[in-house]
């Protein structure tokens, strides 16, 4: 059954940026796009485990700091290699100034 997990506040996140988030054996990456929307992944790279929160965003692009492989993180699909399997998404909310993600 899914839940919602207080992930970080707003301002924890800069606009176009992502950081990683620990949750309850959960690692994720929380995204704040160029229009202020939040969204959120699995913060593991599919290729090789490595944390996403250290890779590079570019528009709706997070590149993955080791091998520079690419996932649209709105909709998790793997852009480029050498990845190759999507990330999992999840669904975010904002409630006073709080994120939270559905797990």
């Amino acid at each position: 059954m899914a839940e919602w997990i207080e992930a970080c506040g707003e301002e924890d996140v800069e606009t176009e940026d992502v950081i990683r988030v620990d949750r309850g054996g959960r690692v994720l990456a929380i995204y704040r796009s160029p229009d202020d929307e939040y969204f959120a992944t699995d913060g593991l790279c599919t290729h090789e485990q490595v944390s996403l929160a250290d890779g590079l965003v570019m528009d709706e692009i997070i590149e993955c700091p080791k091998h520079n492989g690419r996932f649209n993180y709105k909709t998790g699909e793997a852009k480029g290699a050498p990845v190759c399997v999507n990330l999992r998404t999840y669904r975010v909310k904002v409630e006073g100034g709080a994120v939270f993600v559905e797990v």
